[in-house]
């Protein structure tokens, strides 16, 4: 079992020790006995001598004459959001809508793609002629998603499967 390590009781060399508890609670030349005066006694008011009086002077140079106004022309300035991160896949996000600017879980509607279209095809290569090949623009998985929103039906994003 480990023990705490030896107390130092070196000094550095050319220095005292410092002061015990009890040399230090004793009266010291630097302070009056009875310890530090906390609050000033009533006759410290009538021995300071009162503040001078200072002349006022101007300490801010006076304001500038009225300038003509000049007008200058209006700019129209066009706000557009960078939305990082947002990726528009195949389930709804939430987005911020730069036509009503407002924050919207947007709306998906799916239409027949690249994907679809090339699924029937091969569908219909492998022999499934006779309305098997229509079965991937039924599967909302091939199709491509557009994202809405939903308080104006603005386009916000894309998502193409191919």
């Amino acid at each position: 079992m480990a023990s705490a390590p030896p107390m130092e009781t070196t000094t550095l060399v050319g220095h005292p020790p410092p002061p015990t508890y009890e040399e230090t609670i004793g009266t010291s030349p630097h302070y009056p006995p009875g310890g530090p005066m906390l609050y000033p006694q009533a006759d410290a008011k009538a021995s300071l001598p009162p503040y001078p009086m200072q002349a006022y002077g101007q300490m801010y140079p006076p304001p500038p004459q009225a300038q003509p106004v000049t007008t200058s022309p209006v700019v129209a300035v066009q706000t557009v959001y960078m939305q990082p991160g947002l990726v528009f896949g195949d389930v709804a996000v939430q987005a911020h809508c730069p036509v009503c600017t407002q924050n919207v879980v947007t709306r998906l509607e799916y239409s027949s793609g690249a994907l679809a279209w090339l699924s029937c095809a091969g569908l219909a290569i492998f022999g499934c002629i006779y309305g098997c090949c229509l079965i991937p623009f039924c599967v909302d998985s091939l199709k491509d998603v557009t994202h809405h929103c939903p308080n104006c039906n603005s386009v916000l994003g894309v998502h193409k499967r191919i």
